[in-house]
Formats: C-alpha cells, structure tokens, sequence
C-alpha cells in the first residue's frame, strides 16, 4: 500500500488509538492535555480518539480542576474490564481484582503450606480466582489479563522457574502454563521484584522516576529494575539477582551453591536464624520487628546488620546504573529506621559520592500489596490487546 493511503492511514489510526489506552492503563486517568503530552500527539488527534472510544463505551469522561481551571478527566470504564494480579510466596497466596481505572475491587489470601508442592499453590490460586469472581458478580469473560508474581528469576527462553527460586518446588516448572491452565486463560508471570518496581512505578514511591530499583528484602533478596523507563530483565529475564552477589568469597555457602552471597547476611530468614537461640524458634519477622521497634537490642542489632550489608550492595549496583531512586520493600521494611538508617549509611560511604548524594533512598508506599499490585499492572499491560480487539463488556 503507497503511503498516506487507506491501509497505512488504518496502521496510524491503530497504532494511536494504541498509545492512548496504554497511557490510561498506565495512569488511571489524564485530562486531555495531558493525555496528548503523554502519548506525543497532538490535542486534536487525542479528542477524536476519545470521542470514538467513548462512542465505543471503553471509556468515562469527567468533569475535573486542573490548576484551577475546569477539565475533562478521562479514563478506562470501570467496567470495560478487570485485572487480575496474584501474588504467591513461600506461605501464601494473595490475588487481587481490580477494574481498569486502577481501583481495586476485592482480594483474597490464603496460607500455603512450607515446602508446598506447586500443584498446592496453583489449586489455592484457582480457588481464590474463583471466589473472588463470585463475590463481585464479575463474569469470567470479563477479565483482560491476569498476571502474576513468583521469588524466584523465570528464564525468558523456556518460561520455567530458574534453580535460584526460593521455592523449590517451583524450579523446571513453566508458571505461566501451569497457571494459564489451571484458570483456562492466559497468564503474564515474573520475578516479584520485577513486579515490585513495576508498582512502585506506576502508583507508589517510584512514580516519575525514569531510573529505579526495587529492593525487596524478605526470605530472599532481589532487585526490581526500571532503566530508561522501562523494566529491565536482561537477556534471559535474570537480571535483579542482587541476592547472590558475592560479599565475601569464604563466607557461608548459599543456597545458589556459591560462597557469600548477600543473602547469606542479609535476609528475613538470617535474622530468624540469628535471633533462635536468644528468642526462640517460634520468633517470626513480624515479631522481629515489632521487638526491634520496643527497643530489643538483639533485634535492632539483627536488622541493622541486613541494612548495612544491603546497603553495600545496593551502593556497588548504584555505581553501575545510577538510578534516581531505590526503594525498599518485602517484609524487613516494615522495620523502618531500624533497617534504613545502617542502609543508607552504608550506601553513602559505599556508593560513588555524586551517586549517593543524588539517590533517593526510600521504603516502598504500598507495602506487602507492591507484588500482587504488581502483577495488577503486568495484567493490565496485556489489556490493551483485548480492548482492541473488541473486548469490552
């Protein structure tokens, strides 16, 4: 087809019809103005393509203040879809229903047994999809993605669960398969630090940071990364691995089967193994911190070494990639200052000085919700694809 005929005229009309509902299912909701800064294009093209798709009952138009002035907000139909986002850990599994304007509709966890098989995993993430759809009346057709969130690296080569997982069980599985099939739709599935940034991103700490890492520090450890404004999983989608950077060559071995690995010295689980002979093998992480944050002197010394050695590490990362800002997140940032204090401190000795003074060193705003909101936002990228293809309720 010559150019600036039909067909290419088609192309261009998609593929800008494209930019706005990504910019909606990133963002929420925009004002036009906006909307065309968002997506480059011009103020006129961004009025013709809501006019259509609100013609085509995909999306809202509200009357809003924007610097004090009247404007029209514009965003997805609540009810042109929903996304689902699950979040599976060691001993839990959480799945969240959101609509497209971003709020969530209801969410549901269970425990899973230690050492679970994954089958276990993938019948509890079946029965809470389920119970959430029959809670909220909402109908199964009405889902425009699902995705979800593992600790451990997936191999974008053949889509299983790599042998650095800190569920076992899961290593040689293909997620997204097993997953896909057991809810009978596709499923998007990623490392839960990945998921992590992604939703410090789009709704929490990191919003407006074209550079981020997403530090979560829970049984294991893992790096979230943002690069250029998007996700960055390197060349196997194993990149973030920051867990089994070697801190000292003769330290204890990991289970990665190296020596020394940051997760050796810095982790929820050595600190339960530090603090058993003192407070007993019954001490969680949540007990931990609330102990630290009465002014348990153990505890605090405990957390405080995680911090100083994270802090390390995320310094020598930082000196590579220069984000603007690092987030902590997992269940040791429930610990504050305790955590963050030796953190930053050790960052800023460590880290190149222009880099450490220009780093925001922060813990997350969504807290145990950043991984299942998360998989709400990998969920939401695949959205669009149903949108346009006709998929409104």
């Amino acid at each position: 087809m010559p150019a600036g005929g039909v067909g290419s005229q088609g192309a261009l009309r998609a593929a800008n019809r494209r930019l706005v509902l990504d910019a909606l299912l990133e963002s929420g909701a925009l004002i036009q103005a906006d909307l065309a800064r968002r997506t480059g294009l011009s103020a006129a093209t961004v009025s013709t393509i809501v006019h259509d798709l609100t013609a085509e009952g995909l999306l809202r138009i509200q009357d809003t203040v924007s610097s004090g002035r009247r404007a029209r907000a514009v965003s997805l139909r609540p009810d042109a879809g929903v996304a689902v986002g699950i979040d599976i850990g060691r001993r839990h599994v959480r799945v969240v229903l959101a609509d497209l304007s971003h709020t969530v509709l209801a969410e549901e966890e269970s425990q899973a047994h230690l050492g679970a098989p994954a089958s276990e995993h993938i019948a509890l993430v079946r029965k809470l999809f389920d119970a959430l759809l029959s809670s909220t009346g909402v109908e199964r057709s009405a889902v425009v993605g699902v995705g979800a969130g593992l600790p451990g690296p997936i191999d974008v080569r053949d889509g299983q669960v790599g042998s650095a997982s800190i569920l076992p069980e899961w290593i040689g599985v293909n997620a997204a398969e097993a997953l896909g099939d057991a809810l009978g739709m596709p499923v998007s599935v990623d490392n839960d630090a990945n998921l992590g940034v992604l939703a410090e991103a789009t709704w929490g700490a990191a919003r407006g940071h074209r550079d981020a890492v997403y530090l979560k520090i829970g049984t294991g450890v893992g790096a979230g990364l943002i690069i250029g404004g998007e996700p960055h999983r390197g060349a196997i989608g194993l990149a973030g691995e920051i867990g089994h950077l070697t801190m000292d060559e003769n330290g204890q071995v990991c289970r990665c089967g190296n020596r020394g690995c940051l997760e050796t010295t810095a982790s929820s689980s050595i600190v339960l193994d530090l603090l058993a002979r003192s407070h007993g093998d019954d001490l969680t992480v949540a007990d931990a911190v609330a102990a630290a944050h009465g002014g348990d002197v153990a505890c605090r010394r405990v957390i405080g070494d995680v911090g100083r050695h994270a802090g390390v590490a995320v310094a020598n990362l930082c000196n590579l990639i220069n984000p603007g800002i690092i987030v902590v997140g997992g269940q040791l940032a429930a610990a504050g200052e305790v955590l963050m204090d030796p953190l930053r401190e050790a960052f800023a000795r460590y880290a190149i000085p222009s880099v450490g003074a220009s780093t925001q060193v922060t813990t997350g705003s969504l807290g145990r919700g950043a991984q299942s909101m998360g998989a709400v936002a990998l969920a939401l990228q695949s959205a669009e694809r149903h949108l346009l293809a006709g998929g409104s309720r």
